[in-house]
């Protein structure tokens, strides 16, 4: 209703209009036309003044941020290169316990720290895909923007580098997905790190169904 309004020419200038008129304009109810419209003043979105011929109605300074910041949105999502999310889902099950011992290495950890804004639990929640889209969807995540956490050396042997996505978990915990430690795990599983244990943090169990919102570097 509030782009219907500006597109009508209430940006700009103070515009005159029944809410028969609006319905009609916007495919709605007069009725329903009459309750945005209050809900937008109530909002402090437009002005309104109540006329016998109709509404006068201007969008304050207020109403027409909202539309920049929709337009901002848009344009990101438009003109982006990549998606700015996909979302997996899978069966929770229990790993080999390998991720552990590289999360705690100092050379990964202070990356992570520093580049996800979290000190990680010493293991991974591994959550493993079970059907062809999410493995497609999984394989081309490989070719997107992520944060690069940089492979080292200590005394005994050579860390290589991992790829990381912010991620959002059953939509309630944040972590990240990892590409890759030297894992023996396919394509066909996710391999998330987060401040918490996930397990406790979601009641979560082995072969129980959860969703990962996965959030691509724009």
């Amino acid at each position: 209703m509030l782009y219907k309004l500006a597109e009508m020419g209430a940006y700009h200038r103070t515009m005159k209009v029944s809410t028969q008129y609006l319905a009609e304009k916007t495919g709605i109810s007069q009725q329903t036309a009459s309750r945005n419209l209050i809900e937008l003043d109530k909002l402090g979105w437009i002005k309104r003044s109540i006329t016998t011929e109709g509404c006068l109605i201007t969008l304050t300074d207020v109403g027409k941020e909202r539309l920049k910041n929709l337009y901002s949105k848009l344009k990101i999502v438009v003109e982006a290169v990549y998606p700015l999310s996909v979302t997996l889902e899978g069966l929770v099950f229990s790993g080999l316990g390998e991720g552990a011992y590289y999360i705690k290495q100092d050379g990964y950890r202070k990356q992570f720290i520093e580049k996800l804004g979290f000190d990680p639990y010493p293991g991974t929640l591994n959550i493993r895909l079970d059907t062809d889209y999410d493995i497609k969807t999984r394989q081309e995540l490989e070719n997107y923007p992520a944060i690069e956490i940089e492979g080292f050396k200590n005394e005994s042997r050579t860390f290589g580098p991992v790829k990381c996505y912010p991620t959002l978990i059953n939509n309630k915990a944040k972590g990240a997905l990892i590409f890759a430690f030297r894992t023996h795990y396919d394509s066909s599983v996710l391999e998330i790190i987060a401040p918490q244990y996930l397990r406790n943090q979601l009641k979560i169990k082995d072969q129980q169904k959860i969703k990962v919102e996965i959030f691509t570097m724009p």
